[in-house]
């Protein structure tokens, strides 16, 4: 690929992008530890009950009938069609609540409601989602370490999950200030996100590495900006076609996949921001140098390979 008519000088504004970066993770980090994550029936128990209607259902008037018969924490959502309701209550286990909900519901409407399904998730198995969930990331994380110190070089490995770890932060922060609801669709989004983050920060690392090869005389602020500049035009065309995606999923996929399209919105931002400032900021922190991608030293009496 033919080197750009022009080179963005991305790093000279890499402090002011670090500071960003810090303010971003410290607040993210302080809400989780005061507010926490507000999370979904997935993780902490309780109660789902769906009801049938006629004709379609208006959620905001369903979650206001619940919440006048006495009914807390309840989560109102469209599951299959507009006349299929789901109904989540953080509930202890009580086998005859749907018939509750059903005749609390069937009490303020003029249409004729079944029950359809009365469902109990004990905590037990929210605890051990939760503990799952935490745990199959922590282990993608390293795994990535792995293939990155094995495709690229060490520090390349630590610059990769240092802007996984701060893309995840910033989504879990984001969850947590706004206390969107955290359930397992959302942390399907969250493990997406570090997918897509990681992809783009290897396509940047990618041409760091030829370029480092091919730029003799350039300096690692110089590699990075060409870089960077160079992959500029892949990252936003990649990042501007998801969203467009994402948003549309946000307005009109129904509130089943409200979080999780939330999540990726999000990710896909900070993931985009990320790949251009973090990875590559994480590399001149770690004072990477063309050195470090030479092949090893061949024993005495075999020939070194040469650099393309």
């Amino acid at each position: 690929m033919a080197n750009p008519s022009k080179i963005y000088n991305f790093m000279g504004v890499r402090k002011l992008a670090l500071a960003f970066s810090l303010i971003l993770m410290l607040v993210s980090i302080g809400s989780l530890a005061v507010n926490g994550l507000k999370f979904g029936l997935d993780f902490t128990g309780g109660s789902l009950v769906e009801i049938g209607y006629e004709r379609e259902a208006d959620l905001e008037v369903v979650r206001d009938q619940l919440e006048t018969a006495g009914f807390e924490d309840v989560v109102v959502q469209t599951f299959g069609s507009p006349r299929d309701v789901l109904i989540r209550l953080q509930a202890d286990h009580d086998p005859k609540l749907g018939d509750k909900v059903l005749q609390a519901l069937q009490s303020e409407s003029d249409q004729s409601l079944e029950l359809r399904r009365n469902e109990f998730v004990g905590s037990q198995v929210g605890e051990e989602l939760r503990e799952q969930g935490g745990l199959g990331m922590l282990l993608a994380l390293f795994m990535i370490m792995v293939y990155l110190a094995f495709r690229f070089q060490f520090k390349f490995s630590l610059g990769a999950v240092l802007a996984l770890v701060h893309d995840v932060l910033v989504v879990l922060g984001f969850f947590s200030l706004l206390q969107v609801e955290f359930d397992l669709t959302v942390l399907a989004a969250v493990l997406a996100v570090i997918g897509y983050s990681l992809n783009d920060t290897i396509v940047v690392y990618d041409r760091i590495r030829e370029n480092f090869r091919i730029m003799r005389k350039g300096d690692a602020v110089e590699v990075m900006n060409a870089s960077l500049s160079q992959t500029l035009s892949r990252t936003l065309m990649t990042s501007i076609t998801t969203l467009l995606v994402l948003v549309a999923l946000f307005y009109f996929g129904g509130e089943m996949i409200h979080g999780f399209a939330m999540a990726l919105l999000v990710g896909v931002l900070i993931g985009t921001y990320s790949s251009i400032y973090v990875a590559a900021n994480a590399l001149l922190a770690l004072n990477v140098t063309r050195e470090d991608l030479l092949p090893p030293q061949k024993e005495d009496g075999e020939e070194t390979e040469e650099l393309p």
